[in-house]
């Protein structure tokens, strides 16, 4: 892992753990994983509205930022590191195969019966 990673990583980090601090989300139920997950699916559906409904690049990386925040509090809420999981998944991602299906790549394990 490169600095430049780590120091970007830990300034988000830092950001959003300050927001989480002012807004008492920890006290006051911000905190609670269902709830996150219900604002990630939130957040997701404003993506896919974004790419649906041809709005701006714009307004797409704006919703992309929402939902990266989210994640991130998500790891500060389950005491987790994202950025070790993230390279870890990287890692195992970069031996897997590619196939196309249905006219798209996929990236998988693929389990051959």
């Amino acid at each position: 892992m490169t600095d430049n990673r780590q120091d970007s990583y830990q300034a988000m980090l830092a950001a959003v753990q300050c927001f989480h601090d002012k807004h008492q989300l920890q006290a006051r139920g911000g905190e609670d994983m269902p709830y996150r997950i219900a604002l990630m699916a939130e957040e997701l559906g404003e993506i896919s509205a974004c790419v649906t409904k041809g709005k701006s690049q714009h307004e797409l990386a704006e919703e992309c930022a929402d939902l990266m925040i989210l994640l991130i509090g998500t790891a500060i809420s389950g005491n987790f590191n994202l950025d070790e999981a993230f390279w870890k998944k990287m890692d195992r991602l970069a031996t897997r195969e590619s196939r196309m299906i249905d006219g798209r790549v996929r990236v998988s394990e693929f389990k051959d019966t």
